[in-house]
C-alpha cells in the first residue's frame, strides 16, 4: 500500500484508473474465449496479467484493477478447481497488481482495486447487462460475501464493486462489504438514466449515500454518452466522489461474442465529467493504454 489512501487522494484531486484488462490481454495475443474470461490467466499465465497492469501504469494510470471480475468460487469449481485453490487465485489477483505497482517506474502513488463483478459475470451469458437474475437480496449477499472476504484479506487499497446492473444486487454488495475493513467504490452499468435492470439512477445511487465503506459511486461499462447525466446525478444524490470508466462506445454482441459499432470515447470528455464531480476517471471494455494516457494528460495537464 501507499502512504496516502485512495480516499485521501480523492479529496485533493482526480485519480486516473486503468482501462480494460481483457482488451490489453487480447492485444498481447491471449485467447479469452472461456467462461472464466481473463480469470483463466490467473491459472495459466499470471505473468501476462502483471504485464497488462504495467502497461496501464506506464500509460499514466494510478490504479490497477485486478483480474478477478469473473473469478468466483462457483466459476472455478466448474473447471475442477476446489475452494482452497480458488481462494489462492483470488488472492493472487491482488498480488499480481501489487507486484506491477512495485515494478512500475512511477513518481506518484499507485493503488490496487480488487475487482468484484456482478453475479451475472459468473454466468458468462451476458446477464450482467440485464440484471434481474431471479435471486433475492439475501441470496446475492451469500454469493458475494465469501469472495469479498478473500479479496479483502489480500489487502487491496479498495474493492471495486463494478458493472452492477441492478439496485437489488447493489443492496446485497453493500451489505456484504460491511465490516471487511477495506473501502469500496460502487459503479453501475447503465442505459440512459436507469440501471440495466430499469431502476432510476437517483434511487440506485442513493443506496450508497449512508454506507461508510463506500468512498465513491458512479458508472462503468456503459456508453460514453450515458456518463454525463449520470455523473451529475451521482454527485448530487450520493454526496461522494464520483467514479467513471465507460466502454469505448462499441456494443458487445453476446450471441456472436464480438464487439460491434465504432468507438465514441475520447479523453476530451473527461473535462466535463470532472466539472460535474468525477474524481476517479478511466476506461472499461475496449479502452486501452493509449486512451488512458490521454486521460492522464487531460487531468494532469
Amino acid at each position: 500500500m501507499t502512504g496516502t489512501t485512495l480516499a485521501q487522494a480523492l479529496a485533493s484531486g482526480p485519480v486516473v484508473l486503468d482501462g480494460g484488462m481483457s482488451n490489453q490481454l487480447k492485444s498481447d495475443g491471449h485467447d479469452l474465449g472461456d467462461a472464466l474470461w481473463s480469470a483463466r490467466l490467473l491459472v495459466e499465465r499470471p505473468e501476462a496479467i502483471t504485464r497488462a497492469h504495467l502497461a496501464y501504469f506506464a500509460a499514466g494510470a494510478d490504479v490497477a484493477t485486478t483480474a478477478s471480475y469473473q473469478a468466483t468460487f462457483e466459476g472455478f469449481a466448474g473447471r475442477g478447481i476446489g475452494p482452497q485453490r480458488a481462494a489462492e487465485l483470488l488472492a493472487l489477483s491482488v498480488e499480481l497488481a501489487r507486484e506491477a505497482a512495485r515494478r512500475a517506474t512511477a513518481d506518484r502513488p499507485l493503488w490496487v482495486a480488487a475487482s468484484v463483478g456482478p453475479y451475472g459475470a459468473m454466468l458468462a451469458d451476458g446477464s450482467e447487462y440485464r440484471g434481474r437474475y431471479g435471486l433475492t437480496v439475501d441470496e446475492l449477499e451469500r454469493f458475494h460475501r465469501p469472495r469479498l472476504e478473500v479479496l479483502a484479506a489480500a489487502a487491496p487499497d479498495v474493492l471495486a464493486l463494478e458493472t452492477v446492473p441492478d439496485a437489488d444486487e447493489a443492496r446485497a454488495l453493500l451489505r456484504a462489504v460491511r465490516g471487511l475493513g477495506v473501502p469500496a467504490w460502487l459503479s453501475y452499468s447503465v442505459a440512459g438514466d436507469r440501471t440495466r435492470a430499469g431502476q432510476p439512477l437517483e434511487e440506485a445511487f442513493a443506496l450508497a449515500a449512508e454506507t461508510d465503506e463506500v468512498i465513491a459511486v458512479g458508472v462503468n461499462c456503459c456508453a460514453p454518452e450515458d456518463v454525463d447525466a449520470a455523473v451529475a446525478t451521482a454527485a448530487r444524490v450520493a454526496g461522494k466522489p464520483v467514479v467513471v470508466y465507460p466502454n469505448s462506445g462499441e456494443t458487445w454482441n453476446a450471441d456472436a461474442r464480438t464487439w460491434e459499432g465504432r468507438s465514441t470515447f475520447t479523453p476530451a470528455r473527461v473535462h466535463g465529467w470532472r466539472e460535474a464531480g468525477a474524481r476517479l476517471l478511466g476506461g472499461c471494455c475496449r479502452v486501452g493504454p493509449e486512451a488512458i494516457g490521454g486521460i492522464a494528460e487531460a487531468v494532469r495537464g
